[in-house]
């Protein structure tokens, strides 16, 4: 009986250890998947699929896309990367409050060079309101860094979900289903940051709060 035991409590804990594994798994690949670099970019794609600016020529978003992709993922996430390898950073390292500074005064540049380039070529209201929302965004969590981590996951989910409302007054359309999807997106990435210990119940609501009122207020006032 005592045997009997002792192998039910080992299998038992091999089953906690299998399950812990499958959702530590499952939280990276979510929070890869969803990472607040991606925003812009699929923000773009979607007003280039479901807005007037569909009839645009194909090389036209083809080049617009290019550099967005450029400005907002390549570049930031290079400069990120170089300035962790300089320091001798693992990939969770950089992800200490004090350490996070110069990655947020990275990315706000790379942003604002791209948004002064969209502003010089005219680029749509709509496509700009983007990117001003995503600046916005990067600004106030950089700017509350030095006090309080701020999630950009959260902020990149709440700035989604701005948008999305934003979008649906200016092009006057029903987004209630796509609002319930965007939802649920954001609580799995929520989910995942917490299971990955990246960050506290308040610093994701904070960023969900800061993501939402700067991508609406940004997209309706752009």
């Amino acid at each position: 009986m005592i045997q009997n035991t002792a192998s039910n409590i080992k299998n038992m804990a091999r089953r906690k250890l299998s399950i812990e594994k499958i959702m530590l798994i499952s939280a990276r690949f979510i929070s890869l998947v969803f990472s607040p670099f991606y925003l812009p970019l699929v923000a773009f794609l979607v007003l280039f699929l479901f807005s007037y600016m569909k009839t645009y020529p194909m090389g036209y978003k083809v080049i617009v896309l290019t550099f967005v992709w450029l400005f907002t993922i390549a570049l930031p996430r290079f400069s990120i990367y170089l300035y962790r390898k300089i320091n001798g950073w693992q990939r969770h390292q950089i992800s200490h409050r004090h350490r996070r500074i110069v990655p947020y005064v990275l990315s706000i540049t790379c942003y604002a060079a791209l948004l002064y380039v969209m502003r010089q070529t005219h680029v749509p209201r709509p496509a700009v309101g983007v990117l001003i929302a995503a600046l916005v965004m990067q600004v106030i969590c950089g700017i509350i860094n030095p006090w309080f981590k701020v999630s950009t996951h959260a902020a990149a989910v709440g700035g989604t979900i701005g948008m999305l409302l934003a979008y649906s007054q200016i092009f006057h359309f029903d987004p209630t289903s796509w609002l319930c999807f965007f939802i649920l997106v954001g609580g799995m990435v929520c989910s995942s940051r917490i299971v990955l210990r990246q960050h506290t119940l308040g610093e994701l609501g904070w960023g969900i709060l800061i993501g939402f009122f700067g991508s609406f207020v940004s997209v309706i006032y752009a």
